[in-house]
């Protein structure tokens, strides 16, 4: 009769049935291949204030609140993406140790934004006192600009109520929507775009660190797509390592939905020569093969234009003209007809510069 065994799950499991043995995957390759789902910006996110990167001054007046064991409210303002809500985090997990769960919390004001929320659950997490050492807890209300006037008054209320039982950190895109009394309650910190070459140093470490092959035209492609939003380098990195291959430039742009920059600039080149049904056949030919949204190209042809060496009043003229399309194509016009708009002029602005030398 055929004897089943199956071996301990510590060690490398085998079926026996009878002569034969069948060694199934190890519950550690299973492991590994569930983690690779993981968004690596939760999986290389920051624990505590010396992994944050860059915004070494805030990182500074945030440890001195570590050790006074005190704080003030406090409003993190700053482009997206480059370590508000983090910076937030450890804080709270440097301040709280152990005792994080329990008195922190965070709720993204975008979401709920309405003056019932600061009523019922703003006010219920504030008005309970902590459980831990520290005589106070932390709440972030992240996106904190998107809350209506009502919400930020009522939410002012709140703060000079509860100040002995809970901090509030309030994370926003535009400290100018937060309003003035709330601003004068809090002590502002202003978090710069971070640095490229930061940036860089963070990319290729998690290339290294998950086995991806990149090269260092990839990683600029990343930094021009990104423009200072680590979040959003990390998920670019991602998903260009998802294609199985070294990634570069022309990965990068792919994964992106851009165009990439040599096809811009050989289309202005070309308006810019005077040959507008040329440009005109390489616009509908990016249109069509890139599927690109009109709204990218016009922010894409407005960067390029700066690499062109062109008289600088010239520059100034073209730059008008594609905010001109640009508010065109914002405003429901369509694509096609305020692009070819767009490249007449240039071809129209190349011919007059022929013409003045």
């Amino acid at each position: 009769m055929p004897i089943l065994r199956l071996f301990s799950l510590g060690g490398p499991s085998e079926l026996h049935v009878g002569n034969l043995i069948w060694h199934p995957p190890t519950f550690e390759r299973l492991r590994v291949h569930s983690l690779s789902f993981e968004l690596w910006t939760e999986k290389y996110r920051p624990r505590t204030l010396d992994d944050v990167i860059d915004q070494k001054e805030i990182v500074e007046r945030l440890k001195g609140f570590i050790r006074a064991r005190s704080m003030p409210h406090c409003l993190f303002a700053g482009p997206p993406g480059i370590g508000k809500t983090t910076t937030a985090h450890c804080l709270a997990h440097d301040l709280f140790g152990n005792a994080f769960a329990e008195s922190f919390a965070e709720l993204n004001a975008s979401d709920e934004r309405g003056i019932d929320i600061v009523r019922e659950r703003v006010k219920s997490f504030a008005r309970t006192r902590a459980l831990g050492e520290m005589p106070f807890k932390i709440l972030v209300l992240d996106e904190a600009d998107n809350m209506t006037g009502d919400a930020q008054q009522a939410l002012r209320r709140t703060m000079e109520r509860y100040t002995e039982t809970c901090r509030f950190i309030l994370a926003c895109n535009y400290s100018s929507r937060i309003i003035e009394p709330i601003q004068s309650r809090c002590a502002p910190f202003r978090f710069l775009p971070l640095a490229d070459e930061d940036i860089a140093e963070r990319l290729r470490a998690i290339a290294k660190s998950e086995k991806v092959e990149i090269v260092e035209t990839g990683v600029q492609a990343i930094l021009e797509e990104s423009k200072g939003d680590l979040r959003k380098a990390y998920n670019i990195l991602q998903a260009a390592a998802a294609f199985g291959k070294c990634v570069d430039e022309k990965v990068i742009y792919t994964i992106a939905g851009h165009v990439h920059p040599e096809e811009v600039q050989e289309m202005l080149r070309t308006a810019l020569q005077g040959n507008f049904v040329e440009a005109r056949e390489k616009l509908r030919k990016i249109l069509v093969e890139y599927g690109v949204a009109a709204s990218d190209l016009i922010r894409q042809v407005h960067s390029e234009i700066f690499h062109f060496n062109i008289p600088e009043r010239l520059k100034a003229e073209l730059v008008d003209k594609i905010g001109e399309a640009d508010y065109r194509i914002s405003e429901g016009a369509n694509d096609e007809i305020q692009f070819s708009a767009l490249l007449a002029k240039l071809a129209l602005a190349g011919e007059d510069k022929k013409g003045s030398r």
